[in-house]
This record gives C-alpha cells, sequence and structure tokens, in this order.
C-alpha cells in the first residue's frame, strides 16, 4: 500500500446517479477522504440474471476515484447473493439453531457451505479480480463482509454432510469419536459419523464436546471459504487482502487472517467504553505481526438501524479514537458510510454525508480527524509501535466454550474487556495476543478465560516463564480437554504439575460467602474457582472464609528463571477491583516491567520508536482530561514545541504528540 495513513469510507456508487457520484467525490477531496470500499453488497448489479456479469460500472468508479486521488479497496459482494440464486431454491439458504430456513433479503441468507454458493462465489470472484486486479486505483482487496455478523453455525443439510466429514477426518474412526465425547451419557453412543446429529433444538443441553466441535467446524468452514476467495484474487492481483472481522462475530480470527495479508476490523463501540475499543486495537495489531491494521468500519457519530441507535459521540472523540488508532499500529481509520442510506434497514446509522447531500452532525468531527492526520503522518509512517513487555492471551476457541458452558450467563467478550481494561487502567503498555501469537518479547503473559490450554501453549508459555517471564494463569483456564470434556487425572491436567499445585475441589464461589485475602486487602471470590493446596507453589491469596478456608486461590512457583501464578478465583467488588489492580502491579514489578506509565485513568500512552528516537502519542479518551509525568524533556516534532520532564496535562480529548532523544 501507499506510504501513508489512510482516511476513508464505505461507499455504495450502485445505489446513486451520476450528479450525486460526482457531488460525493468533490465532498470526498473536501473532508480529506483518500481511500474507499467499494462492492460488498453489489452481487446484483455485477450480476442482475444469472451469468450475465458486467463489471464495466465498478471499473469505471475505481478509474474515476483514482482519477481524484482516491484509492479503492475492492470487495467480494458474496454476503448478497441475488435473489437468483436464492428463490426457490431453500436448500442454498441458512438454517439456524431452531431449523429455521431464511428467506431472501438482509445478508448472510445463504449458506456459505452450499456447492453451489461456493461455485458462483468463485465465478463472481473471478470476475471482479480479472476486472479489477491490475486496476492503479485498487490498493487492497476485503473478502465479503463481517463473516457470522448476524449468523453463527448453519444447520443445513448441507452443513451436516460436511460436519460428517469434519467429524472422520478429525477422528477417523466413531470409536474414537465415542471416546473423546463420553458418548456413554444419555446413550449418546454412535455407531457411524451420519449418526452425529447437529445441535439444533433438543430437550434439555447437547453434550459439551458435540456443541463446541460444531462451533470449531463452522469456523473452520467460514475460513476455508475466505481462503478459497483469496487464492482466486492472487491469481490476479498483487493487492493485499483482507476481511473486516470482529471479536463479536462467530469466527476464529486467528485461523481466519492466517490466510490474509493485512487484519482489519470493524467496531461500534460507544464513547463511554473506550476500553472496548482499544482492545480491538490492541489485537488486531498482533493478528499479522509487522503489518499494520485497518479499522474497516466505525461511525462517524453513532450506530443505528431500524431497531436501535447508539449515543452519538461527543465533538472532539472521534479525533481521539483517529489519533489514538494511528499510534496504536492502524495504517487506516475508515467510517460505514460515507452517503446515508435512502432506503433498506439502516437508513438512521450514522454517515459523513447525509442522504440529501449535506454535511451530518458527524461531519466536523470527521475534519479534525483529517487534520490530526496530517498533522501526524510524517511522525507515524517515520516510527513503529513499541512491542509491549505485558501480554494478555485472546481466544476465539475459548468463546466457543464459553458459548458452551456460559455458567450463569458469562460473555466471553465482557470477560476479557474488563481484564484487559484493569491492565490499561495501570497505565501498562499491552498488547492482547491471539492464542497462537509468539511471547518473545514479553515479560509478563496473563492468560484468563481459556478453558482450554493447549497442549502447545502451556508448552510455549513454560520456555517463556524459564527464561523469566512471569505467567499469571486464570481464572477460569485450563478446566477443560479439547474436546470440552474434563480432565480425570487433575482438575486442570498437566498444568498442575508446572504450576506445582493439587487443585482440591473446583466449584461456584458465587453466593458461598468465600473471602480471599491477598496483597493485604480481603475481597469476596466469585466464579466457577478452583482452590489450591500448594506443592512446590506457595499461597499468595488465601480464601479465608466460605466452603474452603485454608487453602488457596492464588499461587505462584518459580520455574527456571520465572514464576507461574495460579489465580484459581476472580475478586470481586470494589475490594476485589483493588486486589486485581495490585496483582498486575505486583506482578509487573517482579516481572521487571518498564513500559509503564503514571498516566490517569481515560488517558493513554501509546509508545512508537524510530530509528534514533522514541515517540509517545498520550490521547484523553474518556473527555475528561488527565495528565501524564515525562521522563525526560521532549518536543512535538510537528510544531516543534518543548515539553519540560514532569507533569503535563492534556485536555478533553486532547492529543499531544511528543518525542524523546535517546
Amino acid at each position: 500500500m501507499g506510504n501513508k495513513l489512510y482516511h476513508g469510507a464505505a461507499w455504495y456508487p450502485e445505489l446513486w446517479d451520476a450528479s450525486v457520484i460526482e457531488q460525493d467525490i468533490a465532498l470526498m477531496k473536501q473532508a480529506g477522504i483518500n481511500v474507499v470500499r467499494i462492492g460488498e453488497f453489489a452481487w446484483s448489479n455485477m450480476e442482475p440474471t444469472e451469468g450475465k456479469i458486467d463489471l464495466g460500472f465498478f471499473v469505471k468508479m475505481v478509474n474515476l476515484l483514482h482519477e481524484n486521488g482516491i484509492e479503492t479497496v475492492m470487495c467480494t459482494p458474496t454476503p448478497t447473493p441475488p435473489i437468483w440464486f436464492t428463490h426457490g431454491h431453500p436448500e442454498r439458504m441458512y438454517v439456524n439453531d431452531q431449523r429455521q430456513v431464511m428467506g431472501h433479503g438482509s445478508r448472510q441468507h445463504a449458506c456459505t457451505n452450499h456447492p453451489y454458493f461456493r461455485e458462483k462465489a468463485a465465478l463472481i470472484t473471478e470476475h471482479i479480480a480479472r476486472a479489477n486486479g491490475r486496476l492503479p486505483g485498487v490498493i487492497g482487496w476485503q473478502i465479503d463482509n463481517e463473516f457470522k455478523a448476524h449468523v453463527s453455525e448453519c444447520m443445513c443439510a448441507t452443513c451436516l454432510t460436511q460436519w460428517h466429514q469434519w467429524l472422520e477426518a478429525r477422528y477417523e474412526t466413531t470409536q474414537k469419536l465415542n471416546e473423546a465425547w463420553g458418548t456413554q451419557i444419555w446413550s449418546e453412543y454412535y455407531h457411524s459419523f451420519e449418526q452425529v446429529p447437529q445441535p439444533g433444538p433438543a430437550p434439555f443441553l447437547h453434550n459439551s464436546s458435540l456443541s463446541t466441535m460444531y462451533q470449531r467446524f463452522s469456523m473452520e468452514k467460514i475460513a476455508q471459504f475466505s481462503d478459497e476467495q483469496a487464492a482466486i484474487i492472487r491469481r490476479f492481483s498483487d493487492a493485499p487482502i483482507t476481511h473486516n472481522s470482529s471479536v463479536a462475530f462467530s469466527v476464529d480470527n486467528e485461523r481466519l487472517f492466517r490466510e490474509l495479508d493485512f487484519a482489519s476490523f470493524d467496531t461500534y463501540a460507544t464513547y463511554d467504553n473506550p476500553a472496548n475499543y482499544l482492545l480491538n486495537n490492541d489485537l488486531w495489531r498482533n493478528f499479522k505481526s509487522g503489518r499494520d491494521y485497518w479499522i474497516m468500519e466505525t461511525s462517524p457519530s453513532h450506530a443505528a438501524s431500524l431497531a436501535s441507535y447508539a449515543k452519538p459521540h461527543p465533538n472532539g472523540y472521534l479525533k481521539a479514537e483517529a489519533v489514538a488508532a494511528y499510534a496504536l499500529g492502524a495504517e487506516a481509520f475508515c467510517y460505514w458510510l460515507w452517503r446515508q442510506q435512502r432506503a433498506g434497514c439502516e437508513q438512521p446509522h450514522g454517515s459523513v454525508i447525509s442522504t440529501w447531500g449535506k454535511p451530518t452532525v458527524g461531519f466536523p468531527n470527521v475534519l479534525e480527524v483529517e487534520q490530526a492526520r496530517q498533522e501526524i503522518e510524517a511522525t507515524i509512517l517515520a516510527t513503529r509501535p513499541t512491542q509491549a513487555e505485558v501480554a494478555m492471551t485472546y481466544s476465539d476457541v475459548s468463546k466457543a466454550f464459553l458459548k458452551t458452558e456460559p455458567h450463569q450467563g458469562l460473555n466471553h467478550r465482557g470477560l476479557t474487556t474488563d481484564f484487559y481494561e484493569r491492565i490499561l487502567n495501570t497505565g501498562i503498555h499491552r498488547d492482547v495476543v491471539p492464542e497462537g501469537g509468539d511471547l518473545t518479547g514479553y515479560k509478563l503473559l496473563f492468560t484468563p478465560f481459556l478453558p482450554y490450554i493447549s497442549a502447545d501453549l502451556i508448552q510455549r508459555a513454560a520456555a517463556f516463564v524459564a527464561v523469566g517471564g512471569v505467567w499469571v494463569v486464570g481464572p477460569l483456564s485450563g478446566g477443560r480437554t479439547e474436546e470440552h470434556t474434563m480432565h480425570t487425572k487433575a482438575a486442570l491436567g498437566d498444568l498442575e504439575q508446572l504450576a506445582g499445585v493439587e487443585t482440591v475441589y473446583t466449584f461456584p464461589m458465587d453466593g458461598s460467602n468465600s473471602i480471599g485475602s491477598a496483597f493485604d486487602i480481603a475481597a469476596p471470590l466469585s466464579l466457577w474457582s478452583s482452590v489450591f493446596e500448594p506443592k512446590e507453589a506457595v499461597a499468595v491469596g488465601t480464601v479465608t472464609s466460605g466452603l474452603t478456608p485454608g487453602l488457596a486461590f492464588l499461587t505462584e512457583k518459580s520455574h527456571g528463571k520465572g514464576k507461574i501464578v495460579m489465580l484459581g478465583s476472580m475478586p470481586a467488588g470494589d475490594e476485589g477491583e483493588e486486589m486485581l489492580n495490585r496483582l498486575i502491579v505486583h506482578y509487573a514489578d517482579a516481572a521487571g516491567v518498564s513500559l509503564r506509565t503514571d498516566v490517569t485513568i481515560g488517558t493513554i500512552v501509546a509508545p512508537r520508536h524510530g530509528a534514533d528516537c522514541d515517540i509517545w502519542v498520550v490521547v484523553n479518551m474518556d473527555g475528561a482530561g488527565g495528565s501524564v509525568t515525562l521522563p525526560q524533556d521532549g518536543f512535538d516534532p510537528n510544531t516543534r514545541a518543548i515539553y519540560r520532564a514532569g507533569r503535563l496535562e492534556i485536555g478533553r480529548y486532547e492529543h499531544k504528540v511528543i518525542q524523546f532523544h535517546r
């Protein structure tokens, strides 16, 4: 891609006439939009009747944009198959877990595993890639749109057949499957793979292995579809390929991005939840290591549909979002959408320009983003994000486990965001790393809410600890096997011996009046918990009341040059928040973490580095202002303003770029 920061929007020229298109491009140039994405829902425009494909309009649009200095991310239109594909063909459609067959309309209504869908999707993608792949205006590709955003696991007949094939490839024999899943329970024993059902309607709950493995099957199949699409595009284009995903969707993002060139995400986090927004940046930075990510969608003001709307951003917040994103490693900050839609189900959604061609309430903020982009671009392009010394493990596979076994409504996204926010609020610079991510360079690793911890992760984390790292495991981590069954040799499997503990009990501590004491504070304990008898470990946190007084809920054990820490329960309430804060700071100190600041809560420091300098980009995200202590004198590389060592105040949604000489 170009040596620039991108400021973009989704655009749907197929919905408007030539005069509106001309007006849009003029307004884009005024707003500083230098990239748009097109085509993602336009299958019926490209192929109005089956087999009659014409890409001339979109070639014209790419060239017109390029002539006006605006580059294009070209999309494949596969989330919205036309009526000729769907009408009279219920067998091609998505079927939900209640066995309801989707009809035409909305999007994601087709089963992406159906062979005829794959055939037609491959054909339209090949035509688009042939027509647009070598155009100078096309700088990137987006496959489909938001896989599994509105749907999850399909229960159609096609998926049932492919499910059986997937099971046979995985287990080889039904005997191995039955043993792995424990199917003698409730007479679930299977004599052939064809007998294994999909986890649809049932009087009670399905076997945990069945439910979780069907999710993993679905995640793998949608990733394979993405792989197929990418392979077609690469035959005709050298431009990099992505998909716009989210932690909220029923996908395994780590697997999905494995065969793509760069990672991008969509976010509609509201202004009063900046941790939600920042977590995405700290995670997507690590899906394609060394390659900048894109924010492909965010609203310039508010998200909305016919059924709902979110709170509009306060003035100034959009600029804070954009500067934080660029500083944390984003190459692009893009809106959904450019011109408000005059029809359909998202008419009320926030946009840059209204249907009648006038600026929206978000437009002045878009101009602020463009001004900030121009001011910081040279500095951002001359530096790279500095790797954090502290990381938190993220796993979409664990999301599947917690969907199967949510206990009392636990939500994976909420749990991980809350834990991440506690790290964020300490002022420690942090990464969120995929389960299979490289641990090189980190000093402290948190692995919460991974019911299943793979042997590979245990091995790599043990090696990380042996050379001096500190690994904090839990809560809710390690208690399930890969097949979503219980361990039988120890409650937490092989993890226990490594951690030097014996898990005495596992049970839900909510409502049990359990109190734990650690770091000179006592707090209620909550969630499904493990309590330990230290063997080679030592107790750091002890249960003082409830069902298990005297046992440990927090232990540590030396391993090589580092430590393995087991957090068996989640401290709760205000006291629990303070305990977790002390835990994070204590182990950051123990690990020798130095990449941290005393920045006030609600303001962040994004560190970057160049050949001979270090950069701090300080951004207030909560609208309340904040402050941070500068360790030495610095200056703004754009304005040359001097910042003296000591306390620096940051105003409401303000940002400052500070360069330090080494």
